[in-house]
């Protein structure tokens, strides 16, 4: 038997291919999961951006030299189990390869999910690691499952994102002159901007503004999250005085260094993505604040030890659900879902989303499976 995944080369993501390799016996303790479905969106994209950087790629080794594996969000089935604590049948949400399959080893298991002890995880972050039971998971509602797939991972990073923030009370940003602080959100059109947009635009004294392409600056207006939409060739119309802080989900350099070297009173340069692939650039000697990347486990890992965990689980719940209701409004929908089967539909979606070329209203889900 043999399964197939897709594989990436580390130093030039957009070489991609699809790859049979043989299936891994199981081992006492271990379960197999046929990957039923996931998203594939920018987030992903970034993911093989900052491969190497953030240890994407060692998830889930390709066991070739050079290649890697993209770590997606979805559910699978568990159809073969070694493990008296996991039975076939168990439906999980959780991260997956891009491949048809995945060997998992369930350790600190409970009611509602279990973490996967495998070798090769060891050192990487936990919430990575965790696979929700879906029969327990309180985000959990089965005719919900392709947005799940799309946006909960995103979500869960923009609620953080806007926690993040408020926590360090937007680093400043206006409060000596009174004046709102200014959101600066790159990649307005991306699944995590408009979801962080969405926080933040409930917060009292923010501003919120979304930087986006021409071609996508309707689309952003619809939202209705935004208090304005600007293309990046308008960045100029904001005085340069503006209390602001920037969000970036794009991480293209140039973009960067424009509002570095135009806003005097920029507080803090939040870096979290990198949806422009092709102008991906680094965060050194700009003037202003230093670019700081924006890591979610670690203030997970902050509220849950102030709040206790089911305190911040509740709290993701029933801002998730809020979303949701947006999302999808049946009068004006956020989202329009596209499911792709197959190997090669996978590699084709990727080559899309790769090269920008999607309708920012469109979500794809995506199935390995033939």
């Amino acid at each position: 038997m043999t399964l197939t995944r897709l594989l990436v080369d580390k130093t030039d993501i957009s070489h991609a291919r699809l790859d049979d390799a043989p299936d891994t016996p199981l081992a006492d303790g271990q379960v197999r999961v046929a990957i039923d479905r996931f998203a594939f969106t920018a987030n992903n994209i970034t993911y093989a951006a900052f491969g190497d950087a953030m240890h994407y790629w060692d998830f889930f080794p390709a066991g070739q030299e050079g290649q890697g594996i993209v770590p997606v969000w979805g559910f699978g089935d568990v159809v073969q189990t070694r493990h008296p604590g996991v039975a076939v049948g168990e439906r999980l949400y959780g991260y997956f390869p891009m491949a048809q399959s995945v060997l998992l080893a369930p350790t600190r298991l409970s009611p509602e999910g279990f973490t996967d002890a495998s070798a090769h995880r060891a050192a990487l972050h936990a919430v990575y690691n965790r696979y929700q039971r879906c029969a327990t998971d309180p985000f959990y509602r089965a005719d919900t499952e392709d947005l799940q797939a799309l946006l909960r991972p995103l979500f869960t990073t923009s609620w953080l994102i806007d926690d993040f923030l408020a926590d360090n009370a937007f680093f400043g940003a206006g409060a000596e002159a009174g004046r709102p602080a200014v959101m600066l959100l790159s990649s307005a059109s991306s699944k995590t901007a408009y979801g962080t947009a969405f926080m933040l635009a409930q917060r009292e004294g923010i501003e919120v503004v979304g930087l986006t392409s021409a071609a996508n600056q309707a689309f952003c207006e619809s939202l209705g999250c935004y208090h304005r939409v600007l293309t990046y060739e308008q960045l100029d119309t904001l005085p340069v005085d503006t209390p602001c802080v920037y969000v970036d989900f794009a991480g293209n350099g140039k973009l960067r260094l424009a509002v570095h070297t135009r806003f005097t009173e920029l507080a803090y340069s939040c870096a979290i993505g990198g949806t422009h692939v092709a102008e991906l650039g680094g965060g050194k000697n700009l003037p202003g604040p230093k670019a700081t990347l924006f890591f979610a486990p670690a203030q997970i890992k902050k509220r849950s030890a102030e709040w206790g965990a089911p305190l911040l689980g509740e709290r993701l719940v029933a801002a998730w659900q809020a979303l949701l209701e947006r999302v999808s409004d049946a009068q004006s929908p956020w989202l329009v879902v596209q499911r792709h089967r197959g190997p090669e539909r996978a590699l084709a979606v990727y080559r899309q989303v790769l090269g920008g070329e999607v309708d920012p209203r469109v979500g794809h889900i995506v199935s390995m499976r033939p």
